[in-house]
């Protein structure tokens, strides 16, 4: 891609995601993604309606007045960005492909996390660790990943959702909030315990995007699908009602098989169709996560 056309795509999405995560995204991410706890910031005398537990007992000994200490919010958070670059990416059947929602949600999430001032990061990942960004603050940081986002060759088409997640685990000493956003086509029985484990130590967050032609198959006679990970081709009988109703009944086993396994394992989600507006579905998580 030519240097201009690259920079005006970023420009685009630029003021794009960051206009939306500026008007309608700060609040609801503050609250949805807490800090590391209370910190102490400092003592001020005693007032009515204090919470007597807060009385700083050596302070109000030295000057024969009752002091409180203030606590304020540590706010500053990790973010970590793990992003699925496999082939599947590529599947769109409406306006966007799969791949240009992944990248609006990354550059959405990205300004909300630089507004708050959080760190950044990102995890591309396929069926290997593809590409490594440590977390960062500023915007040029921000500009950088989405300038990956836009033009990133991944050098295998596969997935493995677990391995990205155990290197994130063991790559992120400290805790931080980390946004899985795949597709999902991944089989791998580990996935559960890798999350569960993660999510002990740090903050998951899953976003399952989907497209709608993924979970029903139109009548159309002999069509020719391609697997877009392992590159192999199938012809399929589309007029069959037999056929259609085997691809509808394995996606709506697989969704189910995600819904288990995001709550045994504690993480929260949201499914967004690359068909529909994703800021609906970001702001109910948000919202969700804030009233816990």
């Amino acid at each position: 891609m030519e240097t201009t056309d690259l920079l005006k795509k970023v420009r685009k999405i630029e003021i794009k995601t960051r206009g939306l995560s500026r008007n309608i995204f700060a609040g609801e991410y503050h609250s949805a993604f807490k800090g590391r706890g209370m910190a102490f910031s400092e003592v001020r005398e005693y007032q009515f309606g204090d919470d007597i537990r807060n009385i700083d007992w050596n302070v109000t000994a030295r000057y024969s007045h009752p002091y409180v200490k203030i606590f304020e919010e540590e706010r500053e958070l990790t973010v970590m960005l793990l992003i699925d670059v496999s082939g599947s990416r590529e599947f769109g059947s409406f306006e966007k492909l799969k791949k240009n929602v992944i990248t609006e949600l990354s550059a959405v999430l990205s300004f909300s996390a630089i507004q708050n001032n959080d760190k950044i990061g990102v995890i591309f990942f396929s069926d290997k660790i593809e590409k490594f960004i440590p977390p960062k603050k500023g915007k040029s940081h921000i500009l950088r990943i989405i300038r990956e986002l836009i033009e990133f060759h991944p050098e295998s088409n596969g997935t493995d959702i677990t391995e990205a997640v155990r290197y994130m685990t063991n790559a992120i000493k400290k805790r931080c909030t980390a946004f899985i956003i795949s597709d999902f086509m991944d089989d791998n029985k580990d996935l559960e315990m890798a999350l569960s484990i993660a999510n002990n130590k740090h903050d998951m967050v899953a976003l399952n995007i989907y497209d709608k032609r993924e979970t029903e198959l139109p009548s159309i006679g002999m069509i020719k699908l391609k697997d877009a990970e392992k590159g192999n081709y199938v012809w399929v009988d589309s007029s069959s009602s037999k056929t259609r109703k085997l691809y509808a009944d394995w996606w709506i086993k697989h969704m189910g098989r995600l819904d288990v396994m995001f709550k045994k394992s504690g993480v929260d989600y949201v499914s967004i169709n690359t068909n529909e507006d994703y800021v609906k579905s970001l702001m109910t998580l948000f919202k969700r996560r804030a009233l816990k």
